[in-house]
């Protein structure tokens, strides 16, 4: 079983059923859909805790490159399924000032944590439901 880590303790991870993460493809062997993994927080670290175990139910490829596009009128862009909405980014922990969520705060998230030219990459969204707590 392989370990799928954490560095903060998202409060997505206290959900009873579901919870969704973000990961780039790994080079070496790709997250699938229906494996089984333990959640670990600070995975190399003293400080390492196990979390649970839970199942990976669904995976959709996501580009952080795409802006959202909120639909007023005809001029407006459409919005492709590989688009993060702020309802993703808000079940994923980024909020904005108002409350909702917060894209590009998620964006920017993820190019301090990996770099500008990984962020150019897709990235997916993996589904987890808790098998074990």
């Amino acid at each position: 079983m392989r370990i799928l880590g954490f560095s903060k303790k998202w409060t997505k991870l206290n959900s009873e059923v579901l919870f969704t993460t973000y990961r780039f493809p790994r080079k070496d062997k790709d997250w699938q859909v229906e494996e089984v993994v333990q959640i670990v927080y600070k995975p190399r670290s003293k400080e390492r805790e196990p979390l649970g175990i839970a199942r990976i139910i669904r995976k959709e490829p996501k580009d952080l490159n795409k802006e959202y596009h909120y639909n007023f009128g005809s001029y407006s862009q459409p919005n492709t399924p590989d688009t993060i909405t702020p309802d993703e980014a808000e079940q994923d922990g980024f909020t904005g000032m108002h409350g909702g969520g917060d894209t590009k705060k998620m964006r920017q998230f993820f190019i301090d944590t990996y770099g500008y030219a990984k962020c150019k990459e897709p990235v997916n969204k993996l589904t987890l439901y808790w098998v074990e707590k």
